[in-house]
């Protein structure tokens, strides 16, 4: 079964109350909202305002900056948005790879491999804070004494962890400890310390999952894949709102519309890439951002 989630920000509360409602009663699986300080509104905060006018949809960061966040803090946040909402928080969480978020809270961003080491060492800190444990850790990387969440306790048995990465180490990582792999397809941050490369071509896509089913391999079931959506449109000529962004990403038309990170085509080609993406990948989940809500509900896959 194919699952949606709708990845959005407050702009008003009107609105985004409105949004929240709107999103559990077409359908979509969980509510997301980003992690940025400084440039969007705190995931957990507004999360928990949607949790006050839903009952169904799950809720969650995509995703926590492992980076600057606090395991204890962070798992405060989402065993209180659990509490609030009944049972639907999710854990989000991802290795960071903005600059300027580590300057704000005075802290330098370390190479790929110290993100990696602490976005892993505060997940686990993070589940164990959450499973009811005391955590203690001293390393390079993350500091923690004693840390226990007493209160509030989650409703959840266990809160599902996605991690959110196309990194190699985080993907073998996310196979045997994750409940969802969110593939964001990105690569090496840019000079603007925002923008990305990208890992969209098929071979590329290959080895990522490849990645995961290593990482999977000692698990009776390996986690679901979820799919960051950049671009969706339905359009009766694929190829020609294709082309400019595979010239930009110097990539060919065809690998660009065969990527699970955009849905671009008729209804029918693009239940079909879904189909494909399946069958090839394992993907059954996607995240797609607020301007393609009316093109998922017109899938019917809802």
């Amino acid at each position: 079964m194919t699952t949606f989630a709708l990845h959005a920000q407050p702009a008003d509360a009107a609105s985004w109350l409105d949004l929240a409602r709107r999103a559990e009663a077409a359908g979509f699986d969980t509510l997301q909202a980003a992690d940025h300080p400084g440039v969007c509104a705190a995931p957990y905060v507004a999360l928990a305002a949607a949790a006050a006018v839903t009952s169904r949809i799950s809720l969650g960061a995509y995703v926590a900056n492992a980076g600057i966040r606090e395991p204890l803090l962070l798992a405060a946040d989402v065993a209180t948005l659990d509490v609030v909402s009944g049972g639907r928080a999710r854990v989000g969480l991802g290795a960071g790879h903005t600059p300027a978020e580590w300057l704000a809270v005075g802290r330098e961003r370390p190479d790929v491999a110290g993100r990696v080491d602490r976005c892993i060492a505060v997940a686990d800190a993070v589940r164990a804070l959450l499973d009811g444990e005391t955590v203690t850790v001293h390393t390079p990387h993350l500091d923690v004494h004693e840390a226990r969440l007493d209160k509030p306790r989650p409703v959840q048995d266990r809160v599902p962890l996605l991690l959110g990465t196309a990194n190699t180490r985080l993907l073998r990582w996310g196979g045997a400890h994750a409940d969802l792999i969110g593939l964001s397809g990105l690569g090496r941050t840019l000079a603007d310390g925002h923008n990305h490369t990208v890992r969209w071509r098929p071979d590329q896509i290959d080895a990522q999952i490849e990645q995961v089913t290593v990482g999977a391999a000692g698990r009776a079931t390996p986690p679901p894949l979820e799919a960051l959506v950049q671009v969706m449109e339905i359009t009766d000529d694929a190829e020609k709102v294709a082309a400019p962004l595979a010239d930009e990403l110097d990539m060919s038309v065809p690998d660009l519309l065969a990527a699970p990170f955009v849905l671009i085509g008729t209804v029918g080609e693009i239940r079909a890439s879904i189909e494909r993406h399946e069958k090839r990948w394992g993907i059954t989940r996607y995240a797609v951002r607020l301007p393609a809500f009316e093109a998922v509900q017109a899938l019917g896959l809802l």
